[in-house]
């Protein structure tokens, strides 16, 4: 039988766990990607100086995302969390072939008032950023909404 300061203590411990302390998810940035809309590049560092870590939290208000900019000290330069769209992955009505069953997933994540969409490829911790208008279109990520090159 369990004693109650114990059974206290696992429920507490499973409540953290969904509460956004623990991701339920993590991915690295591909490094053939662009980065996400919302970060930018620190003075002095290029695009193969940095790395890209997400995470996925669910809450009880939702999904969140959380990116990390990494310098090649692995430094964290940037954080910066966002809501997800929805309960769940997205899909296309009709996939691109030469996909594994389910896949590609999407993800549109918004931080500061932006959307940009986050592409799964197979079920690999490896995500990328998609600008595919046909993409972004179905899933109703406006053109004018797309990441420019600085």
């Amino acid at each position: 039988m369990l004693r109650p300061s114990f059974a206290f203590v696992a429920v507490a411990a499973l409540s953290l766990g969904s509460c956004g302390f623990f991701p339920e998810s993590s991915f690295h940035l591909a490094p053939s990607s662009r980065l996400p809309r919302w970060i930018v590049i620190p003075p002095g560092l290029s695009r193969d100086q940095v790395s890209v870590t997400m995470d996925y939290y669910v809450l009880p208000f939702g999904r969140t995302a959380t990116f990390r900019l990494y310098d090649s000290h692995n430094q964290q330069r940037i954080k910066l969390s966002g809501h997800m769209r929805g309960d769940h992955p997205l899909t296309l009505k009709n996939p691109p072939p030469g996909f594994a069953p389910g896949y590609p997933t999407y993800e549109v994540i918004t931080i500061n008032g932006m959307s940009d969409v986050v592409e799964h490829r197979a079920m690999e911790p490896i995500f990328y950023m998609t600008d595919d208008p046909a993409v972004r279109q179905e899933l109703g990520v406006p053109a004018s909404n797309r990441w420019r090159e600085p």
